[in-house]
């Protein structure tokens, strides 16, 4: 426990102990801070922190100053359970949000059952995140992003009929829920559009040499190469695939980051197309990275994380709002009843496994230096 880096984030605190009467409504955040997935719990933590004070200034909710208090889970599944349990069973939160990382949300999933306090994941997308293996719904788990199925179709369908793609080859992370939901999904899919899969090469979530595996995939000869990753790997991966002479397209998922420009360097990503929640470019969102750039002092990078944190916590207000209350099962049959809630990048409407109803995906190219908006895609499933 004590490992547990712990950041309390009181957006009460800005403002005058006189501005609200009442006692805070006490609201739980867990945030890879550090670790792997550093730079998408940053964005998420910042985000959030604008939300709140502007909730806070437009006089709170229910008359009452939302709280946020953040612990960093460090991209550790152990750490991310101590967490959960030190907000539901210690602060006594009515719900969390966050982080973005399928396997962690799941990793901390009972305790938000036993706890019974809801959660709400910012981009987990594996299905397990609210559904348990036999498929039956967790009671207290949300996510605000789409899944791995519809993400793995998406890439499917953009691979065989926009790259015209015949023949694919795989490299994902064997130990991550993320990279294997949604590797499973792509592989399906793309097979039953009549493609082949030349080569499915697994790796460690610590490697950082993939030559081996990349070497096997150059000698198979595919029309794409897919990496169903997330994190450093990414660009490692897409510079090694480069300097081994792969000049096909290299398409992934909602792995994407803009710290990988940096690391793979602006030739490397020349062809490569990436599964996103939301356009950065969609003037719905313009007002927000302004904010975010005038609070933080940076451009805001890693945009889907950003975007998701953001329309969590006002998401999570207006179930409050229904609930006319902060109970935490009060609040979660309010976020299970969300119909047509208009959020800054989407109109959310719950399905009956917790999940967003028919959203929109993007495939972005990265292209000059930065993540452009190449096409829209709803696959149905």
């Amino acid at each position: 426990m004590k490992r547990i880096l712990v950041l309390a984030l009181l957006a009460a605190a800005l403002f005058a102990t006189s501005v609200f009467a009442a006692e805070p409504i006490k609201i739980g955040e867990i945030a890879t801070v550090t670790g792997d997935f550093a730079a998408y719990g940053v964005a998420e933590v910042e985000s959030i922190k604008i939300a709140v004070k502007e909730i806070n200034a437009n006089g709170g909710v229910l008359g009452r100053p939302l709280e946020i208090i953040m612990y960093d889970c460090r991209t550790r599944n152990e750490d991310m359970v101590n967490a959960a349990r030190r907000l539901v069973q210690q602060d006594k939160v009515t719900a969390v949000i966050g982080p973005s990382g399928s396997g962690l949300c799941i990793a901390a999933s009972p305790v938000f059952n036993e706890g019974r306090v809801p959660h709400i994941g910012t981009l987990p997308t594996n299905p397990l995140v609210t559904v348990d293996e036999q498929g039956k719904v967790k009671p207290y788990n949300f996510r605000i992003c789409f899944l791995d199925p519809y993400q793995g179709r998406m890439l499917a369908i953009f691979a065989a009929q926009d790259l015209k793609a015949k023949k694919a080859a795989v490299l994902y992370d064997v130990g991550s829920d993320y990279s294997q939901g949604l590797r499973e999904f792509f592989v399906k899919d793309f097979k039953a559009s009549g493609g082949t899969i030349t080569a499915d090469e697994g790796h460690r979530a610590d490697d950082v040499d993939f030559r081996a595996q990349l070497t096997k995939i150059r000698d198979t000869n595919p029309d794409v190469i897919v990496f169903p990753t997330m994190g450093r790997v990414l660009p490692l991966a897409v510079r090694q695939a480069r300097e081994l002479g792969l000049t096909q397209p290299i398409i992934g998922g909602d792995g994407y980051g803009d710290f990988m420009w940096e690391i793979a360097g602006p030739e490397a990503m020349k062809n490569t197309f990436w599964v996103s929640h939301v356009d950065k470019a969609d003037p719905a969102l313009a007002d927000f990275f302004k904010k975010y750039e005038e609070s933080t002092g940076t451009e805001c990078q890693e945009f889907m994380n950003a975007v998701m944190a953001y329309d969590s916590v006002y998401w999570l207000k207006d179930a409050i709002e229904r609930a006319g209350s902060d109970d935490p099962v009060k609040v979660r049959d309010a976020l299970e009843a969300t119909t047509g809630l208009q959020l800054m990048h989407a109109t959310l409407t719950m399905d009956e496994f917790h999940n967003p109803l028919n959203k929109d995906g993007i495939i972005l190219e990265a292209k000059d230096g930065k993540a452009v908006f190449f096409k829209k895609i709803r696959p149905q499933l």
